[in-house]
């Protein structure tokens, strides 16, 4: 269970805090809830997401089920230090999708006093570390993993599988593209994707030979 530790205006560094997880785990929900106790105490907060990030809307940080708090969108990790100064709490959404810059960003703004409060995907959908994630779980005090409900299972999930072809690493999208799925699940559904994958294949081989 995750602790709230208390910023303390006495101590000169500050710390990081990750929820991490698959889609549909409640990181934006938790993202919020701590950044909302933060105002409610009267600190000063500023939230921050990738400008890519415009699936809900171009300024808020909407998570799944409507929660929803004001943020600034940015091109790159560099600004958000600039637009930081003199906040006691820091909020930053979908962190995979920022370069390894974010890392260094974190960890100044923890060490310059700053709580520092991260949400993102831990591993994208071909199951491989996403992004800077794995930097900043490893240089933050307080890492929350998250899960979803396996939608075939009903087990715990910390798979996201994406349902159509595309390859892209960085694809937005909801349930639609999207689907949490448990370990065994998600081993089984991209078993039958290469399968389909080779079928499709031999049939190419087949038509060129006839041709």
């Amino acid at each position: 269970m995750f602790l709230e530790n208390t910023v303390n205006h006495k101590e000169q560094f500050g710390w990081i805090e990750v929820i991490c997880g698959s889609m549909f785990s409640g990181k934006t929900e938790e993202l919020i809830r701590r950044l909302k106790r933060a105002k409610f105490a009267r600190q000063k907060v500023e939230i921050f997401k990738p400008a890519i990030d415009t699936r809900y809307d171009e300024e808020m940080v909407i998570s799944h089920d409507a929660n929803e708090i004001r943020s600034t969108p940015v091109p790159a990790a560099a600004n958000i230090p600039i637009l930081a100064d003199a906040c006691d709490v820091v909020g930053i959404d979908e962190a995979q999708f920022f370069d390894n810059e974010i890392i260094k960003v974190c960890n100044d703004l923890a060490n310059s006093g700053i709580r520092v409060i991260v949400a993102g995907l831990d591993m994208d959908f071909k199951g491989n570390p996403f992004g800077p994630m794995p930097g900043l779980m490893a240089t933050a005090e307080y890492v929350t993993k998250v899960h979803a409900v396996c939608t075939r299972t009903g087990n715990l999930a910390q798979y996201s599988f994406r349902k159509n072809q595309k390859d892209d690493l960085v694809l937005l999208g909801e349930t639609e593209t999207y689907e949490p799925l448990s370990r065994a699940a998600y081993y089984k559904a991209m078993l039958r994707e290469k399968v389909k994958d080779i079928k499709v294949r031999d049939a190419e081989l087949v038509q060129k030979k006839k041709k």
